[in-house]
């Protein structure tokens, strides 16, 4: 049997002993230190930051009288010429046969281009004034031309791609003009339905010398100009 000393003495041990595991268990813990870096050091990968796409570069398209490179036989290069003729200067001359056309520049020389003419039935000649110029002018086909060609269209503004090309020059009260083109290819060619074609650097160089007024004459298939010495 237990005296009641006993008792009080286990009740006390009992008591601090619930205490001290409560303090012991509010005391927080100390974390372990972290284990060293192996040698050599080992850091992280670096976090990959977001860069947007770079954007493709814009693809511009050329001209279309500059998308194709050609370059034009010898002959029908645009070239001073010694040229004796009876005509002002400011003269053009057609020369259908050979494909030339001449601008009489006086001193017994012209400037000669190489030009497209008249398909077999479309050629044609006499002489004629220019009435009228136009940078990059508008094409709208003859009636003549739309009744052979139904499938031509019945206006078309000007631009690299109008067959006028870049400069045209009008003939008279006539169908007829001397323009340019945007098929350089064709030069040297019977290949329209009676305008002369030049390139479009000849026809702006020609453009820049010609005036309203200026006498044309355009020379029969069966008639060959002088050809003209090239001066250089």
């Amino acid at each position: 049997m237990l005296t009641s000393g006993k008792v009080r003495s286990s009740s006390h041990f009992l008591l601090g002993a619930l205490v001290a595991g409560a303090m012991m268990a509010a005391t927080p813990t100390r974390a372990a230190p972290p284990a060293p870096l192996p040698f050599p050091f080992l850091l992280p990968p670096p976090v990959a930051t977001y860069e947007p796409p770079a954007a493709a570069p814009q693809i511009i398209n050329p001209r279309e009288d500059e998308a194709t490179a050609y370059e034009l036989p010898a002959r029908l290069r645009r070239q001073v010429v010694s040229y004796a003729t009876r005509e002002a200067p400011g003269t053009i001359v057609i020369d259908t046969p050979n494909k030339y056309l001449y601008y009489i520049t006086g001193n017994g020389q012209a400037m000669r281009y190489g030009i497209g003419v008249g398909r077999d039935g479309f050629t044609w000649s006499g002489v004629q004034s220019v009435t009228k110029k136009a940078e990059w002018p508008d094409w709208t086909p003859p009636p003549e031309m739309i009744a052979r060609q139904p499938y031509l269209p019945r206006h078309m503004a000007g631009g690299p791609g109008n067959p006028l090309g870049a400069r045209a020059m009008y003939l008279g009260g006539t169908v007829y003009r001397i323009h340019g083109t945007n098929a350089p290819e064709t030069i040297g060619t019977h290949v329209s339905s009676g305008c002369i074609r030049l390139t479009n650097q000849d026809v702006i160089d020609l453009y820049s010398r010609v005036n309203v007024g200026a006498k044309v004459i355009v020379l029969p298939m069966e008639r060959r100009a002088d050809l003209g010495r090239v001066t250089r």
